[in-house]
């Protein structure tokens, strides 16, 4: 069987390339079809003779290089660029989707399977966000009106090439909630997989580190709220430690002026972030994720954690047992959590135990049985 893979951009590392790279070894011999690929960030993950990418516009080389890896100057483009893709020769394709490889043509020889993290939330749930954050600064009527004009032809192409799919998953329930909402289309649920590294006991036993800190692991872009948890730990004056890269990281830096127990620490290997979230109080998780591999690596490593009462974390997160939550999207609200958190009340085994109901080996049983469905 000739398998290929569809996944929209590789140009960072977060919880939806991670599931790449899970499908990307269970398929070996699979060619990788993108979008933009980013070979500095993702070649260790996925090296460059097993990428595939269609031609970028002609305007892609007159883009300053630190930015040509930024989707949003390509977006009116995309859904012709995922046409483009020619699969003919080829039985199956497996496409990773939460904006456009759900929308790729096969013309029904090979079969489909469409993994969805989400419908695009920029076109849907977080349209007018989106578009009143642009509205800001000296062109931001300008740029208000570029996305609505952008995000309405784009919106009615996704609900149009929801269709093309042969056997649509969905990440979580709430993902699958928003399918049926707005594509029309119903869909099954296999829950994304943790790496089996993360529930793997260490030789050494574990030394708790003399300062306990809380831990947020993520990728720094706005919608992740990660600045309710800078604030409320600025307020409480709490140690916190923020692991991660990303475009909106200057901003959050601008946050923690002054606040000298508040520190970033980039990217970190996984060695080095399992002993992070190990030694962590609790691990903070202020977004509201379409599923969130990170409360589960956490509980991999015996830590609780504090999440906003939303999305995916409702499905991973046992109240009073591996986690709590905080009600509202607001600072006031986390600190009021935070002020009333003991960790004492956690136990390493509950959290530990339920990992492990998120394996690899389970997410890789349920994908095949599709796969042989189909």
């Amino acid at each position: 069987m000739k398998v290929a893979i569809v996944h929209e951009l590789l140009t960072m590392r977060g919880g939806a390339e991670r599931v790449l790279r899970i499908l990307a070894e269970m398929y070996p011999e699979a060619p990788i079809y993108t979008l933009l690929y980013n070979e500095k960030k993702l070649g260790e993950w996925f090296p460059r003779e097993r990428v595939r990418k269609p031609k970028l516009p002609n305007y892609y080389l007159l883009i300053p290089s630190p930015y040509r890896f930024n989707h949003h100057l390509y977006l009116k483009h995309f859904p012709k660029m995922v046409e483009s893709m020619d699969f003919s020769e080829y039985d199956l394709v497996i496409s990773t989707s939460s904006a456009f490889a759900h929308g790729i043509i096969t013309n029904g020889k090979p079969k489909h399977l469409s993994y969805v993290h989400a419908p695009a939330r920029y076109l849907w749930d977080r349209t007018h966000d989106v578009t009143e954050k642009a509205s800001k600064g000296i062109l931001g009527s300008l740029k208000k009106k570029y996305l609505q004009r952008t995000f309405h032809p784009l919106r009615t192409w996704d609900a149009e090439a929801s269709a093309r799919a042969d056997k649509i998953i969905a990440a979580s329930n709430d993902v699958k909630r928003r399918i049926e909402l707005y594509w029309r289309k119903p869909s099954d649920v296999i829950y994304p997989p943790i790496d089996d590294f993360w529930m793997r006991e260490r030789d050494e036993k574990r030394m708790k580190s003399e300062e306990r800190y809380f831990l947020i692991v993520s990728t720094l872009v706005s919608y992740k709220n990660i600045e309710l948890a800078i604030e409320a730990c600025k307020t409480l004056n709490l140690p916190l430690k923020i692991v991660g890269e990303g475009p909106y990281k200057k901003q959050l830096q601008r946050i923690t002026h002054h606040a000298s127990r508040i520190t970033f620490l980039g990217y970190q290997p996984k060695k080095q972030l399992k002993e992070l979230y190990a030694d962590a109080t609790a691990v903070i998780f202020p977004g509201k994720e379409d599923f969130g591999l990170v409360p589960l690596e956490a509980a991999a490593c015996g830590t609780p954690v504090i999440a906003y009462r939303g999305g995916g974390a409702l499905e991973t997160i046992i109240e009073g047992k591996t986690g709590t939550f905080f009600t509202e999207q607001t600072t006031q609200s986390l600190i009021d959590t935070l002020e009333k958190f003991d960790q004492n009340l956690y136990s390493e085994n509950d959290c530990k135990a339920r990992a492990k109901e998120f394996s690899q080996e389970r997410f890789e049983k349920q994908i095949r049985e599709v796969v042989a469905g189909l």
